[in-house]
């Protein structure tokens, strides 16, 4: 198997130092979204006592001329804390940061999108937004090559892959329940993972969450992923179509609800959200990853379990539409529906975002409302 240098590593000699009291100081690593809008950075710092609230926790700066945030000649970025969890890795008391980057004059950076979501979701906060995403992803060998897939050729047809169980089936559970422990402790709300349809593709759940926490505890649990991999010496990938031919892609379906949905009698008011992102299927597809659908579109062919990305359709129980509603829910007369578009590489806050422009703030057309100047 192709796996990192590093993770070669002998990790008993690690335990020895990382068991050291750590004398009252606690570590706080600040987490942040890059400039590719998909990437994750982090650095680390000392504190001299655990902090209790994320307003303990001082805003800090990095280079953003070494993320493509920023200039050489004018590259300070500022830190600004927003959502702290327990560190799974260095342990208590230690803690993982959230942040949000802002530039030099304290506007934010392009790919902080979590600014305008938050927005957003505090002017819709009375109708209670809950979202689920399902995140699913591939790992992949240091070489880029499928984990678990023969060097020179192809495992079996996709089939027995899917919540498989078996070592000829699956490959790196060892890894996804390591993400899913680490993800608990830290106080992440992962509510459940599974083998996907390709070998070596794997979904974990985030949510139900309630407005900006969506997009803080999926974008965590993707750094979490990433860590736990680094330590296993592969690669998680977010690609929407890692392997072309006759492999599934990899998505975010994006769950979601409001308190009327929710209610008995909500699915007329289900229905009515469908219809307006109907009219809107394109502003959807260009915020749904990060190159305004370039990347959907090797995924969303009609093909492997997706609509096709030129129309926009709904159904129930149906895993071939854009908008599916849950059979459970259609005996019911009420709950949430599923928006299967997005990609995996998706940002959360401009899913979850659009989506609630869409559905709750009535907004049509391809344009966004700047309610900053309201």
């Amino acid at each position: 198997m192709s796996v990192s240098h590093s993770s070669k590593l002998n990790k008993v000699v690690r335990d020895q130092y990382m068991r050291l009291p750590q004398g009252g100081k606690v570590l706080v690593t600040y987490v942040w979204i890059d400039g590719s809008g998909e990437g994750v950075r982090c650095k680390t710092r000392t504190m001299d006592q655990e902090p209790k609230c994320i307003e303990d926790v001082p805003e800090w700066n990095f280079d953003g001329s070494s993320t493509d945030q920023a200039e050489g000649s004018n590259s300070d970025m500022f830190l600004i804390p927003v959502r702290m969890f327990r560190d799974p890795f260095c342990l208590d008391p230690n803690k993982l940061v959230l942040c949000e980057v802002l530039k030099y004059n304290r506007k934010h950076a392009e790919t902080n999108l979590r600014n305008t979501c938050k927005k957003v979701m505090d002017l819709v906060k009375d109708s209670h937004p809950w979202f689920g995403m399902e995140q699913e992803y591939t790992l992949l060998g240091i070489n880029g090559h499928p984990y678990g897939w023969p060097d020179n050729g192809f495992p079996g047809p996709q089939g027995p892959y899917y919540c498989g169980v078996g070592a000829d089936k699956v490959y790196g559970r060892d890894i996804v329940e390591s993400h899913y422990k680490a993800c608990i402790y830290a106080g992440v709300k992962i509510c459940g993972t599974n083998a996907e349809v390709m070998p070596s593709q794997w979904e974990f759940q985030v949510g139900p969450c309630e407005g900006i926490e969506m997009g803080d505890h999926l974008w965590m649990a993707r750094f979490i992923l990433h860590r736990v991999c680094e330590d296993f010496g592969v690669v998680a990938t977010l690609d929407p179509k890692p392997m072309t031919g006759n492999w599934n892609g990899a998505g975010c379906h994006t769950n979601y609800s409001t308190e009327d949905m929710r209610k008995e009698g909500g699915l007329k008011c289900i229905e009515t959200a469908i219809e307006k992102l109907s009219k809107r299927h394109d502003y959807h597809i260009c915020v749904y990853d990060p190159r305004g659908g370039r990347d959907n579109s090797r995924r969303l062919t009609g093909h492997h379990e997706t609509s096709s990305i030129f129309e926009f359709s709904a159904g129930v129980a149906n895993r071939g539409a854009s908008i599916r509603i849950p059979r459970q829910v259609g005996q019911d007369g009420c709950g949430y529906f599923e928006d299967r578009r997005p990609a995996a590489n998706c940002d959360p806050y401009a899913v979850t975002e659009a989506i609630v422009r869409t559905t709750c703030l009535n907004e049509t057309g391809m344009q966004t409302i700047d309610y900053a100047d309201k």
